[in-house]
């Protein structure tokens, strides 16, 4: 299917790097979780370019008319509020990108320049995020196909972003700087398995490194995706590798949908022309509350036509999400709670006769459909331009854009695509000379590639080629070396790595490593018990320190006398169903011991006493 519609997927894999200071002053690469000690308020405007053009992405930016707030402590500078030139770049994030520049194969840059790259949507200070070049060219091998690394590039994070509050964006300038390398791949992937497996091959090459950061929100990926008759859409920030097969699945459904959209648009000769009417007076004796509520506080009600539209503006292109909400996202951008449109009514207490005079009004024939938007008047007009906007691609397909991943596997409308005009040199940072030297020295200090510690996994340790790929997708493949000098159980730790990526699914990280370190060790000198492990790693993944939670097993004896009051409370039980009673009463005595002693002690005691006292 994916090669009859010409699917093309690129990626870029954004990685925090864990290095002392950040990328462009000494400030350490910490996020915090206290409350911060200041705030400012910024607005942004879009500048020109070299070549005297204003990106797209920024003045669609520019149009949502926010403030933005920027909160800060004491381990952030004046570098981070735009208040002072940056500071010198940072070897250490150098040198760990052209470390990964080398593990791919890519050809390093002789010299290094720093690029501005115009941002306006709060995340900088400054209204740019600055980005370096360090390397071209480079090569991926996976499942015996190569896939193209154009580019490796060294980037400043961006700040996070905490709330929105009406019309004030919220951002903490504590990860603002921290070094990101930036690896991009050529649109090279065909199906959405093959991305996913890319990214988890580029992520254990930055992981080979020892110098990137774990936790969410530390590795983001970019899913550049179009097919033959669409476009270009990039969807921006997929924080979980495996929701990148179903973020590509719904694209490639969500654009195959807008063609079969075009088309009947084509057949229908349908239209899209300017024509903003007030229909307030259609709705003055309303029942909807948001209605209602909107026109008492001097709101008005404004429609537009869509010739040819009838049917289809509520028709689904994604699970949940129809045309109709690509044009209420649009609408969205200039802060209006959403759009009515008439496929979708009467609904939400709009009635029937409110939608004949509405369409009265706005001479709606027989294909037409129409739009409303209720809210102040000069908000409701920008609302339904931007509408009309999405309804004139409509007829032309796919639009190019930037979206936003949501949490279920579908996406959302979030800037046009940016364009060259937001790249502009660096001034206030001198190039960077990178010399034969250098580079000679990083190569003989490059870590092991992942393929080849895999194989040294299988023999050294004897694991199975499913145990070792697991340890090594897993990002803890240092973690398990070091537990092998602890003699560790492999098996064991596997049972680690299982307990932990499911805490990964509910958004849930270890980031202290030295804990978890710690809990394995005291697992390996049988201070804890592996049926504990469940309830530890969760606390530990909270922030809680091993040493306030580690459960301390009971002796022998004393499971032995809790095993035994179970089976003399269960002799009846026993007698029916005699060896067939441990099933049942090992649950028991699970939910008595679980945490406090090992699962098979229990049920050698366990079936024991029951054979002591089972019929024959």
């Amino acid at each position: 299917m994916y090669e009859e519609i010409g699917l093309k997927v690129g990626l870029e894999i954004h990685q925090q790097l864990d290095t002392g200071r950040k990328l462009f002053c000494h400030c350490p690469t910490v996020l915090r979780t206290d409350e911060p000690q200041f705030e400012i308020k910024r607005r942004l405007r879009p500048s020109f370019s070299e070549k005297g053009k204003i990106d797209q992405a920024a003045l669609a930016e520019v149009k949502k008319g926010l403030t933005f707030v920027y909160q800060g402590y004491d381990s952030v500078c004046l570098v981070e509020l735009d208040e002072e030139p940056p500071h010198p770049l940072s070897n250490e994030a150098v040198d760990t990108g052209l470390a990964v520049s080398l593990l791919l194969r890519a050809r390093p840059v002789d010299e290094v320049h720093t690029m501005r790259k115009i941002v306006i949507d709060g995340s900088n200070t400054s209204g740019f995020q600055r980005t370096l070049l360090l390397a071209t060219h480079g090569v991926l091998h996976v499942e015996g196909k190569q896939y193209g690394i154009p580019t490796v590039c060294l980037e400043e994070d961006a700040a996070r972003i905490i709330e929105t509050r009406g019309e004030e964006k919220v951002y903490r300038l504590d990860r603002l700087g921290i070094p990101l390398i930036e690896v991009a791949t050529d649109p090279d992937i065909r199906t959405p398995e093959e991305a996913r497996d890319i990214a988890l091959a580029i992520g254990q090459v930055l992981r080979a490194t020892l110098k990137v950061k774990r936790g969410l929100g530390t590795i983001r990926e970019d899913l550049n995706i179009s097919i033959k008759e669409g476009s270009r859409c990039e969807i921006k920030g997929v924080q979980q590798l495996d929701l990148i097969a179903v973020y590509i699945e719904r694209e490639v459904q969500r654009q195959l949908a807008l063609v079969e959209i075009r088309r009947e648009l084509e057949m229908r000769k349908a239209s899209v022309h300017e024509g903003i009417i007030d229909v307030t007076d259609c709705f003055s004796d309303t029942k909807a509350k948001i209605i209602k509520n909107i026109l008492e506080r001097g709101g008005r009600v404004l429609g537009i036509i869509l010739p040819g539209f009838c049917g289809l503006v509520g028709q689904e292109i994604q699970p949940g999400r129809r045309l109709g909400t690509e044009f209420s996202d649009r609408a969205k951008v200039v802060g209006v709670g959403g759009i009515f449109h008439s496929d979708e009514l009467p609904a939400y207490g709009i009635t029937d006769q409110e939608v004949s005079a509405v369409s009265q009004r706005l001479d709606r024939k027989g294909e037409d459909a129409f739009v409303l938007v209720v809210d102040e008047e000069e908000k409701s007009r920008r609302a339904l331009e931007e509408v009309l906007v999405r309804a004139q691609e409509a007829l032309t397909g796919v639009p190019e854009e930037t979206r936003e991943p949501l949490p279920d596997g579908n996406t959302r409308y979030a800037r046009p695509l940016p364009g060259a005009e937001r790249m502009y040199p660096e001034t206030d940072i001198p190039s960077l000379v990178i010399s034969g030297e250098r580079i000679e020295g990083i190569h003989k200090e490059l870590p092991e590639l992942p393929h080849v510690k895999l194989k040294r996994f299988i023999t050294e340790y004897a694991l199975t080629p499913e145990h070792a790929e697991k340890i090594l997708n897993s990002g803890y493949e240092n973690v398990f070396e070091e537990t092998q000098t602890m003699n560790l159980k492999p098996t064991l730790f596997i049972k680690v790595v299982d307990i932990l990526k499911a805490l990964e699914h509910e958004g849930k990280y270890i980031e202290d490593e030295h804990e978890l370190r710690l809990c394995l060790e005291r697992l390996a000198n049988h201070q804890i018990v592996k049926e504990a492990l469940d309830d530890i790693l969760l606390k530990i993944a909270e922030g809680k320190k091993i040493k306030d939670i580690t459960v301390e097993p009971v002796s022998r004896e004393d499971v032995e006398d809790i095993v035994r009051k179970i089976v003399a409370e269960n002799r009846d039980t026993i007698k029916e169903k005699g060896m067939r009673a441990v099933a049942p009463l090992m649950g028991v005595c699970m939910k008595e011991l679980r945490g406090k002693a090992d699962g098979k002690l229990i049920n050698d005691i366990l079936t024991a006493e029951i054979r002591k006292i089972a019929p024959e």
